[in-house]
């Protein structure tokens, strides 16, 4: 099983989405909510250039946004 990360605020629609979708596919995560984690929103901001969430890293892969398709075959879903 792959290690799933996802750099997330409250607010962000698509990080709902995102979660939920884990959720369904019974995918283990790690959240960190970076509107209140200055330490995880400097770490995200060095994986992937930008402050746009969610943030998604799985296994050895990043991802910006909810893009199903993508994330599903990073899974191997």
């Amino acid at each position: 099983m792959q290690n799933v990360t996802i750099y997330s605020t409250p607010s962000c629609h698509f990080c709902h989405l995102a979660k939920d979708y884990f959720k369904e596919n019974n995918i283990a995560y790690t959240e960190y909510n970076v509107a209140s984690d200055l330490e995880k929103r400097k770490e995200m901001l060095e994986k992937s250039g930008q402050m746009g969430v969610p943030v998604i890293i799985i296994g050895d892969e990043l991802t910006v946004g909810f893009d199903k398709p993508k994330i599903a075959k990073m899974l191997g879903l």
